[in-house]
């Protein structure tokens, strides 16, 4: 992935700390109970993989990028698909990215990356947007499975950016629950720019604020400043396919 020298200012998400560790000891229980359900089985937890898995930050962006060259160059190879993987996961799961993507049709994170089963955890939310749902997902990759990298995956031409854009000029409520996805993006608007650019500078700017939220986390936070993990922006073309870093 390539970078992208734009900087923008976001505000940190609030945190309430309690908050967090009672919906991260929910999860837990609830894949416990879960996995006890089948008669004989374990708790599906982080088993090991004979598979090689990127175990760094930095391995799993390379990983994550090489996929993706192979998929721009259409020369996929459609990994971890086969029987053998597919019983080796049936007693757990251990992927090495959480990929929190918009649910844009044309942006599925396991092809763009060119990956397979139990490569990645994969969030999806209009336009990124954080809620307690999407915050407790990426916690439970992270703090539960040792995941060492999150990716905050924005897109051109994103259409929820489009309609909090929209809606803030022309100062109309938008239907229903999509008001909220443009509460959260509007913090996000560069107002320095007009038309057709300023949607696509929002776009960065979006994924910048989302990925600066993420890092806020005070959980995720530790994990940073240990260097056991990394929470980056990027944002995929759909001209050509390139996932690069925003910076």
């Amino acid at each position: 992935m390539t970078s992208d020298s734009s900087a923008g200012a976001v505000r940190p998400a609030e945190s309430n700390p309690a908050r967090r560790l009672v919906l991260r000891g929910a999860l837990t229980g609830a894949a416990a109970l879960g996995a006890g359900l089948a008669t004989g089985a374990a708790p599906a937890t982080a088993a090991p993989d004979s598979r090689p898995r990127p175990a760094t930050p930095a391995a799993a962006l390379r990983e994550l990028a090489a996929g993706n060259a192979r998929w721009r160059t259409f020369r996929e190879e459609h990994p971890h698909e086969s029987r053998t993987v597919r019983r080796e996961l049936v007693s757990g799961q251990h992927p090495f990215a959480v990929v929190l993507g918009c649910i844009d049709s044309r942006v599925p994170p396991e092809l763009v990356f060119d990956q397979g089963l139990g490569d990645l955890m994969t969030v999806r939310s209009a336009g990124e947007v954080l809620d307690e749902a999407v915050l407790g997902s990426i916690a439970y990759g992270v703090l539960e499975l040792g995941i060492p990298l999150v990716l905050v995956l924005g897109h051109q031409s994103c259409g929820a950016v489009r309609a909090a854009v929209e809606a803030d000029e022309s100062g109309e409520r938008l239907p229903a629950h999509i008001q909220y996805l443009a509460d959260r993006i509007s913090p996000a608007i560069d107002h320095t720019k007009e038309g057709e650019a300023r949607i696509d500078a929002t776009i960065d700017a979006n994924i910048r604020l989302v990925r600066d939220q993420l890092g806020a986390e005070p959980d995720l936070a530790a994990r940073v400043t240990a260097g056991e993990l990394a929470v980056v922006g990027a944002r995929y073309e759909l001209t050509n396919q390139l996932v690069h870093r925003i910076a």
